[in-house]
Formats: C-alpha cells, sequence, structure tokens
C-alpha cells in the first residue's frame, strides 16, 4: 500500500512539474510577441550596398519591430524580394531590338508588399549561334 502512495505522489509531482514548466514557456512566449495582428512592414532595407543581409521594419499601431532579413545579391532589384513570379519560357529573339522578352505573373507578395500583378523582362539576344560556327571552323584547321 505505501508502495503505491508513493507512486502515486510521485507521478502527481511530475505532472504539476510538467504542468508548470509549459505555463513558463507559454508566459515567455507573451513577453516576446505581441497581441497586435495588423502589422505593416517595409521593404528589406540591406546593411551595406544593395543586397545582402539586413533587416524590416515593422509597425502595429505603437509598437514597431526590425526582423533580419537577406536580399540575393542575384535578384531582379527592379521587381523587389518581397515579390515571387511564376516566369513563362522567353520569347523568340526580335531584330529590331535585339532583345528576348519575356512575363511573370505574381505568386506571391511577402509581407504585404506592393507588388506589380505582371512584370515584363529583356535581356539580350544570346549570339550562341555564332559562336558553335567559330568552333567548328576552328576544329576544322587542327
Amino acid at each position: 500500500m505505501q508502495v503505491r502512495s508513493l507512486l502515486l505522489l510521485l507521478v502527481l509531482i511530475l505532472v504539476a512539474a510538467t504542468a508548470e514548466a509549459g505555463k513558463n514557456k507559454k508566459e515567455k512566449t507573451k513577453k516576446d510577441g505581441s497581441k497586435c495582428e495588423d502589422w505593416r512592414w517595409g521593404p528589406c532595407v540591406p546593411n551595406s550596398k544593395d543586397c545582402g543581409l539586413g533587416y524590416r521594419e515593422g509597425t502595429c499601431k505603437d509598437e514597431s519591430k526590425k526582423l533580419k532579413c537577406k536580399i540575393p545579391c542575384n535578384w531582379k532589384k527592379k521587381f523587389g524580394a518581397d515579390c515571387k513570379y511564376k516566369f513563362e519560357s522567353w520569347g523568340g529573339c526580335s531584330a529590331q531590338t535585339g532583345l528576348k522578352t519575356r512575363s511573370g505573373i505574381l505568386k506571391k507578395a511577402l509581407y504585404n508588399a506592393q507588388c506589380e500583378e505582371t512584370v515584363y523582362v529583356t535581356k539580350p539576344c544570346s549570339s550562341k549561334i555564332k559562336s558553335k560556327s567559330k568552333a567548328k571552323k576552328g576544329k576544322g584547321k587542327d
């Protein structure tokens, strides 16, 4: 009988300790977190130059926060790092301009960013055809 009551007492102590630990974790998240739900986030501002690690500021009523963020250095700066697009394949080369074009449709806007629904990008037409023909001529001379 004493063994049963001792085990029961031990189980009750463990349950009470676990519940108290859970309360402490919840209290910590409440102190760090915010009750405000309507946060407005600014763009990611790099610490130096125009890409890399940086921060973004957010405001909600009288509160403000800073979050760490990163702008990839190969990102299309024109669209902003918070606007994600799904792009089509490149179109044909325009003989008049010497450029190829493709469009992208907005897939996701992070942190309520102001993004265009559709964007267009261009790049110079490649000269791979010319370089291949040069390579073939070079092989024939050996």
